[in-house]
């Protein structure tokens, strides 16, 4: 028998993500989501289909070091899905990040998804601002590989540049 769920929190949201690695548009949506709820999970997931850059202890430890000054933010690693992660820790709501129309259509689906898999979880979309809108952790990688290691800080927290440098160089 499945032990029973803690009754989901609407006052506490989960932004899901691989976060590899954390950029400037995760910490922006981390920033403005962390104002609407009493506590704001980042949960690192495990993603067996991509080839990570970081291990998931690395963008744990990453991601706690960038966000420590946002007292009602935390950040835990999560295998499996996204919704059922955010059941058996008692939230009410999965917070997703928005760039592009594109990105749009994905959420879309995932979130329609998500409530057929667990009703009473909400998803909700915080739009990235307009200066975040173009970042993805696969620019950030390009950018590290091809000697643009001097403005990766236009791009990802000040304390993610020197490892991303140091791992695009072992690559």
């Amino acid at each position: 028998m499945k032990p029973p769920q803690p009754t989901p929190s609407p006052r506490v949201a989960v932004f899901t993500g691989t976060f590899d690695p954390l950029t400037l548009g995760h910490v922006d949506v981390i920033k403005r989501g962390r104002m609407l709820f009493d506590k704001l999970i980042v949960g690192i997931g495990i993603n067996p289909n991509k080839q990570a850059m970081f291990t998931v202890e690395e963008r744990v430890g990453l991601a706690r070091e960038a966000l420590a000054s946002f007292e009602n933010v935390t950040v835990e690693a999560f295998e499996g899905l996204a919704v059922h992660y955010v059941r058996s820790i008692g939230a009410g709501v999965i917070l997703r990040g928005v760039r592009t129309l594109s990105d749009m259509e994905y959420e879309f689906a995932m979130s329609l998804t998500n409530t057929r898999l667990d009703p009473g979880v909400e998803t909700v979309f915080l739009m990235a601002d307009g200066e975040f809108s173009h970042v993805s952790s696969s620019l950030i990688r390009q950018i590290a590989t091809f000697g643009g290691g001097e403005s990766l800080g236009l791009f990802v927290p000040e304390i993610c540049v020197r490892p991303i440098l140091e791992k695009s160089a072992q690559s």
